[in-house]
């Protein structure tokens, strides 16, 4: 049976990242199923990475936008409990990607910039994870690695 990762995004999105997402993967994991889901938004993502992971997926991506309004900022706290939960629950790996619209208000431009960059290095990262195994990241502990900026560096 083939290996399966999960992708899954919103329609909230102002950027197709499942797009972006599944590019990476496809390109990183050859030996690989990916499936795609998109739900409208960030607090459907858990109970779809739950369903996908009970569905034999073994990993997970999920993709969220986050407003700017304050209901938008909870709904982002409400998700990423819910995500934490089923990683507990379902023992398997779930790499959450969420851009902040407040991360450049008034820039589209750059939002679009950070949302991509932000999806390529997750989805690496999570490529990496499960070519090599949980122990992969451990050489870059402590670099100042960033995900949607350049990388600040670490402190010598």
């Amino acid at each position: 049976m083939k290996k399966c990762v999960a992708v899954i995004d919103t329609t909230f999105a102002r950027v197709d990242m499942g797009d972006i997402a599944v590019k990476v993967l496809k390109r990183r994991l050859p030996g690989y199923s990916i499936r795609r889901i998109t739900v409208p938004g960030i607090k459907d993502l858990p109970g779809a990475a739950k369903r996908m992971l009970d569905q034999g997926c073994e990993a997970a991506i999920t993709l969220g936008w986050v407003g700017m309004r304050e209901a938008d900022k909870l709904s982002y706290i409400a998700m990423s409990v819910g995500l934490i939960m089923v990683e507990i629950f379902t023992g398997k790996l779930i790499l959450d990607v969420t851009v902040h619209e407040d991360e450049a208000p008034g820039d589209p431009k750059k939002l679009k910039e950070i949302a991509v960059d932000r999806v390529e290095k997750h989805a690496e990262n999570l490529a990496l994870l499960l070519r090599e195994g949980p122990e992969a990241l451990v050489k870059y502990a402590g670099k100042g690695l960033r995900q949607g900026y350049e990388h600040a560096g670490e402190l010598k």
